[in-house]
This record gives C-alpha cells, sequence and structure tokens, in this order.
C-alpha cells in the first residue's frame, strides 16, 4: 500500500513540475513592452487630430488594413477637438493599457513630448505620421510626400490659376500644425521668385481642420480682401468648405481654388470647375505605410535610424532618410487631380 502511495506522490509531483515549465511566458517577435505576451495579438494603436475629419477616417482605415494583415490588433483614436491635451490622454490611456506601438498625427510638434518620451521609457514604440512631432518625441516619421514639392507646387498651381498676378490667401488647419507650417514655408519662399512680384499673399487664416470654422474663415477673406482672386487650401477640410462658400456665392471663376483636399469631397468642385484642379496623395497608403513601419520598429526590423530598409506589402521597399534632427519614411510626390481623372479618383477615397 506504502508502494503505491509512493508512485501516487510521485506521478502528481511530476506532473506539477511539468505544469511550472510550462507555464512561463514568452514574447514572439517584438520588443517588450512591460506586459505578458503569451503569443496573443500585440496592440498598435494610432491617434489622429480629431473626429469627423475624412482625412483621418481614411488614413485611420489605411493603418487599421496594414495591422490587421499583419496579424496585429488595431486600436484607433481621435479626440473631439484637435488639441494636444486632449492627445496626451489618449497617450496616457494607451500607455496604461501597454500598447507596443503608437503612430502619432500630433495637434502640436512639441507639447506631446513628455507623454510620448514616457511611453518610449517603457518600451512603446513611437512614430508619427502625416503631421509630425519633434524628433525627441518619435524613433521615425512616415511623411505623405516631400514638403518642399507640396508647399512649391500649390504656389504654382494658384499662379496659374490667377495668371500670375493678383491678391491671394491660405486658408490652413491649425497654427501649431507641422505638416501646415511647413507647407507654408515652402509656398513663401517659392513666392520669393522674381516670377511672382505681382502676386500679394495677403493672410494666411487659420480653420482649425473644423467644417464651420472654415467656411467662416473662408468668408472672413472674402470680406476683408474684396480683390482676392486665389485661395490656397493645404487641408482637406479647408478646402472642401472653401469650394462651398465659392460655390454659394457664385465666385467661380473670379476667386481661383487650389490645394490639398480629398477627391470624393472634391469632385463637384472640379467638375463645376470652382477648383480647377488639386493635390493629395492617398491617405489610406499613408496610414497603410505607416502601420508597417510601426510593426518593423516592433519587431526590430527597423530602429528609425538612416539607411534602415523596411517593406511593406504593395507599396514595395522604403528606406529611412534623414529629416532635419531625426528621421522618415517617404511616400512620394503629391498627385494632380483635375476634370480628367477626377471621376476615376472620387471612387476611391
Amino acid at each position: 500500500m506504502k508502494k503505491v502511495i509512493f508512485m501516487c506522490l510521485s506521478i502528481v509531483l511530476t506532473m506539477t513540475l511539468l505544469a511550472a515549465c510550462g507555464s512561463g511566458t514568452t514574447n514572439k517577435g517584438g520588443t517588450d513592452t512591460g506586459s505578458a505576451d503569451t503569443g496573443g495579438k500585440k496592440k498598435f494603436a494610432i491617434i489622429f487630430k480629431n473626429t469627423g475629419n475624412p482625412y483621418g477616417e481614411k488614413e485611420m482605415e489605411g493603418y487599421k488594413n496594414a495591422i490587421e494583415e499583419l496579424g496585429h490588433e488595431a486600436i484607433l483614436k481621435a479626440p473631439d477637438q484637435p488639441t494636444a491635451e486632449a492627445q496626451i490622454q489618449m497617450i496616457e490611456e494607451l500607455i496604461s493599457q501597454k500598447v507596443n506601438a503608437i503612430a502619432m498625427v500630433g495637434n502640436d510638434p512639441d507639447a506631446l513630448q513628455p507623454a510620448l518620451k514616457k511611453a518610449m521609457d517603457q518600451g512603446i514604440k513611437v512614430l508619427s505620421l502625416d503631421s509630425a512631432v519633434n524628433a525627441k518625441s518619435r524613433m521615425v516619421h512616415v511623411n505623405q510626400a516631400d514638403p518642399e514639392r507640396i508647399g512649391r507646387v500649390q504656389v504654382q498651381a494658384i499662379s496659374d490659376m490667377i495668371g500670375g498676378s493678383g491678391q491671394i490667401a491660405i486658408l490652413s488647419a491649425t497654427s501649431q500644425a507641422t505638416n501646415q507650417n511647413t507647407w507654408i514655408e515652402w509656398m513663401k519662399k517659392e513666392l520669393e521668385d522674381p516670377k511672382y512680384k505681382d502676386i500679394e499673399l495677403v493672410k494666411v487664416a487659420y480653420g482649425d481642420d473644423l467644417r464651420d470654422k472654415s467656411v467662416s474663415e473662408t468668408e472672413a477673406l472674402l470680406k476683408s480682401y474684396p480683390n482676392l482672386k486665389g485661395i490656397i487650401a493645404p487641408t482637406t477640410v479647408g478646402i472642401a468648405a472653401a469650394g462651398k462658400v465659392l460655390t454659394d456665392k457664385g465666385l467661380k471663376g473670379k476667386v481661383h481654388l487650389t490645394g490639398l483636399g480629398l477627391p470624393s469631397e472634391m469632385a463637384e468642385y472640379i467638375e463645376s470647375g470652382v477648383c480647377e484642379w488639386m493635390y493629395l496623395w492617398n491617405p489610406i497608403d499613408v496610414g497603410y505605410l505607416a502601420g508597417y513601419a510601426a510593426d518593423a520598429l516592433v519587431s526590430g526590423t527597423i530602429t528609425g535610424k538612416v539607411g534602415d530598409k523596411l517593406k511593406a506589402a504593395r507599396l514595395g521597399d522604403k528606406e529611412v532618410v534623414q529629416d532635419g534632427d531625426g528621421t522618415q519614411i517617404m511616400l512620394g510626390d503629391p498627385y494632380k487631380f483635375d476634370a480628367a481623372n477626377i471621376a476615376e479618383w472620387k471612387a476611391v477615397y
């Protein structure tokens, strides 16, 4: 009897030891974020500027598509208002959730730094896309296109539209938006060329990427500058708002409009001639590239240094390049949308 009891105890002890050996956690293919990785899906978050922005919805859609292609979980977040304070609260929430990566579309280049640095200190991979945060707040930035080309091409467009002479204004998003401010600086540099000597930039207005405010700012420009001949709106919300105002006031051909817009929102204005042509890139592709960049950071394929290379599925191979004090991955050149191709693209995004 004692022998039987001893054998049973031995079996129980052996099974207990085996169970203990099998209960350890492993971290498969990624950097430890401070939580146990039991082989489940990693969490990849994106924070856009604000809700109700069609461009942002498409950008987050692209990010989600990439993350789910890679077998991970996508967390999409955006505050009601485009403020840094609201985004900081969301960053803190994501830190507490121990996500693996945060992709940031910044409402302010510097104000987010303490929160994003806290995230990185806890092992979370941080990158920005679209509207950059400063180099100390991120590992790499995903850029839609060459900022210089974006800025210069919009001035060239409005100059062609108004015949190289007259008053123009810029309707931007928020005054702190990194991408908007960079493009505007390049617009101003382009305007320094002597061939634009007869063009006067009278004002840079800010619609805060809110439809109603962008409408009000457009109306204020028209009232303050009755001789205004052209508006550049490097924001999808702003250009659509300006298109509506110019249409409602019957100003087609009198006040010209160009900038960066979503084909689906701008098709009616391009087809009517209120906006002869405009530019953009595919926001779905911007988000998609950011998703693959985030995965490459988490897996260790890239660290964000110059020369790093990653494969971005349908977008092909990409390389990390210098960007001021930081680094970036470039999507491509801005694309021109006009009456010849808008019908094709308005169904896409």
